[in-house]
């Protein structure tokens, strides 16, 4: 079960929380099925957010989403720090601020909490400009 040497030794105890997770790993799974035909939505962000669900739940289908001939090139591109395309990067921000700034100033009226989101989509940003960004 193991990929590149690394094999998921994390799996939560909890029946409840192992269920979500599995639950949440396949909602991100469609969501990154639905990045893939609509270029609003990034495709590989979605599928990190899945691995990391599978990871903490299931090593089955954490080996199946690393192997899959469609999503398994995403993952390990960014897991072996090969990059990620501007493509994504740009989708990612885009999907990122728009879903951070309706959030901050139509739902939220704390201001500590909207500060607090942009501190965190700035970090986020920060995160994702310093990704490596793959050619071709």
């Amino acid at each position: 079960m193991a990929i590149n040497g690394n094999s998921p030794k994390g799996v939560v105890k909890n029946p409840v929380l192992r269920y979500l997770l599995l639950i949440a790993g396949f909602m991100f799974i469609c969501l990154a099925l639905i990045g893939i035909v609509l270029p609003l939505l990034p495709t590989t962000p979605f599928l990190l957010v899945a691995a990391a669900c599978f990871y903490k739940s299931s090593p089955r289908f954490f080996t199946w989403l690393m192997t899959n001939k469609f999503f398994g090139k995403y993952i390990r591109d960014y897991k072996d720090k090969k990059g990620v395309p501007w493509k994504v990067k740009l989708s990612t921000l885009i999907l990122l601020w728009a879903s951070l700034l309706v959030s901050a100033f139509i739902f939220v009226s704390l201001l500590w909490v909207k500060i607090l989101l942009l501190v965190i989509g700035s970090g986020v940003t920060i995160h994702i400009l310093l990704i490596k960004t793959k050619k071709g």
